[in-house]
Formats: C-alpha cells, sequence, structure tokens
C-alpha cells in the first residue's frame, strides 16, 4: 500500500519514528540502524515502508535503505519470526553481517539479537541460505543494481573465502573489499583466498 513516505521527522523515542507527511503524522517501528540514520527532528528523510494488518491493528513500518527493508521481509517469512523479531534482528546486526552469518550457517551470531534462540537461529540460516549471492558480499546493490545473483555453489565459495579472511584476523569488512575487487567471483574458494590476500597486500 505505501512504497515509502517520505516527510519531516517529528519524534525519535524508543524504538519509533515519527514523519510529517501531507499533514500526516506516520508512526513507523524502526530498527535501531534506521532510527540512527535518521536526520535531526525539523528534517527531512525518506522511508521504506511495510504495512501489517491484523485483526486486532494495523501498524507501519519503516526502514531507511530498501535494502534492509528487503532483508525484513526475507526473515519475517521464516516460520516463527515476526516483524519485532525481524527488527531486533536487524537492530543487532547490519543487514552485510546478518547476511553473511546466514551465507555461513553462523548460527551463534545470528543468535545475538534479543529473543533469537538456536533453533530459530537454525531456521533462518536453513531457510535463507541460498537466497544471497556474491552481490550481498561484494558491495552489491540489494535494490536492483544489475547485478544478476549468482549460483549457490559460487556463493558457498564467496563465503568460504570469507570465513578463511577472518580466520586469519582480518575483518568481516576487510575480508568483502579485499573480495570485490577480485574479477572472476565464481573461482573456486582458495583461488578467491589467494587473489584477496595478493589485494591485502598491495601487489
Amino acid at each position: 500500500m505505501y512504497a515509502f513516505i517520505e516527510g519531516q521527522v517529528c519524534e525519535k523515542a524508543g524504538s519509533t519514528l515519527v514523519l510529517l507527511a501531507g499533514g500526516v503524522g506516520y508512526q513507523l517501528n524502526c530498527s535501531l540502524a534506521t532510527l540512527n540514520a535518521a536526520p535531526v527532528t525539523g528534517e527531512t528523510m525518506r522511508c521504506y515502508t511495510w504495512l501489517s494488518v491484523r485483526e486486532d491493528a494495523m501498524e507501519l513500518f519503516g526502514f531507511a535503505s530498501r535494502e534492509e527493508k528487503q532483508l525484513f521481509l526475507l526473515l519475517i517469512g521464516v516460520n516463527g519470526v515476526g516483524p519485532k523479531m525481524a527488527l531486533a534482528l536487524l537492530s543487532t546486526l547490519s543487514p552485510a553481517d546478518l547476511r553473511m552469518a546466514i551465507v555461513m550457517e553462523d548460527e551463534k551470531t545470528i543468535a545475538r539479537a534479543p529473543g533469537v534462540g538456536k533453533k530459530i537461529a537454525q531456521r533462518i540460516a536453513m531457510e535463507l541460505k541460498d537466497k544471497f549471492g556474491q552481490s550481498d558480499f561484494s558491495g552489491g546493490n540489494a535494490s536492483g543494481g544489475g547485478q544478476a545473483p549468482v549460483a549457490p555453489v559460487a556463493a558457498d565459495n564467496f563465503a568460504q573465502a570469507i570465513s578463511a579472511l577472518t580466520s586469519l584476523g582480518y575483518t568481516p569488512g576487510e575480508a568483502r573489499e579485499a573480495l570485490s575487487k577480485i574479477e572472476n567471483k565464481n573461482a573456486p574458494a582458495d583461488e578467491l583466498l589467494r587473489l584477496a590476500l595478493r589485494n591485502m597486500a598491495g601487489m
């Protein structure tokens, strides 16, 4: 019903944001990441939105980026994950770190979010692992930057290379940056690792 709402920031409190648009104040349930991205009161912001309609309530959820909204929609598609839990996940982990944890089936990282137990974390990883391709780890635009998803095998190789680099002491961000510079991202995991280490060495 609402693709996005663009308006003046009126309030930021708890987990909600109020935007004034067309004379109407829209109360949006948001992640901490979106609240932190919101400008100061009085300035204009665009929030991508999703409307929840239940028998007892209608609620609007707002997101600072299309990427966060798309990940939210994937999360609530998992059995046992509701909107509040999805926001808790997005408040605890950045979209990039959450995607990486899912592809690597890193249940401990996923379970860091409040209210997310081991079984739910396992279910999230199992059901969403194959939803992501290499562009999700190479700075690709999740809102549609023209990059086609790659096969699950290629995504697995990419995730293995990230895991190997982090085990060597590099941060996930450094690993993704080095891998993003590799032209052939469909290479085997060991080749991706070798080329990433070469990039990090400045060769």
